[in-house]
């Protein structure tokens, strides 16, 4: 019976979550030469970010744990560019996930590497993030997690990078973050659990390592010396996911996220979406995201997003 239930809600969500096909396109030799190609890349980088918005809705652990590949899989990505002429700069990305699925734990490792240079040859971009996640589920309901992150931004050194750049921003620098980092792990529990209705906590403890320029250089903006050459303290990590499905045609997700800690300011993050099928061909996303950080001038940063699929 518990089966019939999952597949249930797993297939009533896909059936909402369905959104209208968007066209497909060939274009013709010697669109390069004449710009038809750049404006349709662009056309292609707006459906997909409204892919990406109506995705933000979609949640595979929504009514219990999904159906993983087992074993050990992964891929790695590597992109680069380079340009001369008129400007001239190089941009390069690597990305990669390992995952590993056995029965009831699945753990994952993700990285990703950006580096970057403007017209001038002068360091654009210097980003390295990796990302650990981790679920093992003793029963339908109850589950533990884990979950880790570091970044690590290159270009926060207290240099001038190229003359372009303000004394202000040079001096932020010294307050901006070169390390970031996060490891902790906690139960999670699904509180309601049914076709129409799921919602799931989770809270943790953890590690919480953090390293400002002034930090990393030891010394700050005004050449005073810098005790501490990091900090690294007991960290809070909360969640809620909910989700409602009124009927076949709208449903609605509200995410909510807590990252606190002694040492390093704290930050929240909550996403309301409404989803509407309005048919077959037609199909809405309304979101509203807020995002709190404590060190900010301005803390609360508020985002109203809507995303329309018309296919014919």
């Amino acid at each position: 019976m518990k089966k019939v239930t999952l597949l249930t809600g797993t297939a009533a969500i896909l059936a909402v979550l369905s959104v209208p096909a968007f066209a497909q396109t060939e274009i013709a030799t010697g669109a390069d030469a004449v710009g038809v190609s750049a404006i349709d890349e662009q056309i292609t980088d707006i459906e997909d970010n409204v892919r990406d918005d109506f995705n933000r809705s979609a949640d595979a652990d929504r009514f219990g744990s999904s159906d993983r590949r087992q074993g050990l899989f992964g891929n790695m990505s590597l992109q680069y560019s380079g340009s001369t002429g008129n400007s001239e700069g190089q941009d390069l990305a690597i990305a990669g996930r390992v995952s590993y699925n056995q029965a009831p734990f699945a753990q994952s490792v993700g990285l990703a590497i950006y580096f970057g240079e403007d017209d001038n040859g002068n360091k654009d971009q210097e980003d390295v993030d990796a990302i650990y996640d981790a679920q093992y589920y003793f029963n339908d309901r109850f589950y533990a997690f884990a979950l880790g992150r570091l970044s690590v931004n290159g270009l926060v050194d207290g240099q001038r990078n190229s003359a372009a750049q303000s004394d202000e921003d040079l001096n932020a620098e010294f307050n901006d973050l070169r390390r970031d980092a996060f490891l902790g792990f906690g139960p999670g529990y699904r509180i309601l659990n049914t076709p129409d209705t799921t919602w799931r906590v989770q809270a943790g403890v953890g590690v919480r390592y953090t390293q400002t320029g002034a930090q990393s250089l030891g010394f700050d903006e005004n050449g005073n010396t810098v005790g501490d050459s990091s900090d690294t303290s007991v960290g809070y990590i909360a969640s809620s996911r909910l989700y409602h499905r009124f009927n076949d045609m709208i449903f609605i997700t509200n995410d909510t996220d807590y990252l606190g800690s002694k040492d390093a300011n704290d930050v929240i993050s909550n996403e309301f979406g409404v989803n509407f099928k309005m048919s077959n061909q037609l199909a809405t996303r309304v979101s509203y995201m807020t995002e709190y950080q404590e060190n900010r001038d301005i803390r609360t940063n508020n985002t109203l997003g809507v995303a329309i699929v018309y296919g014919f």
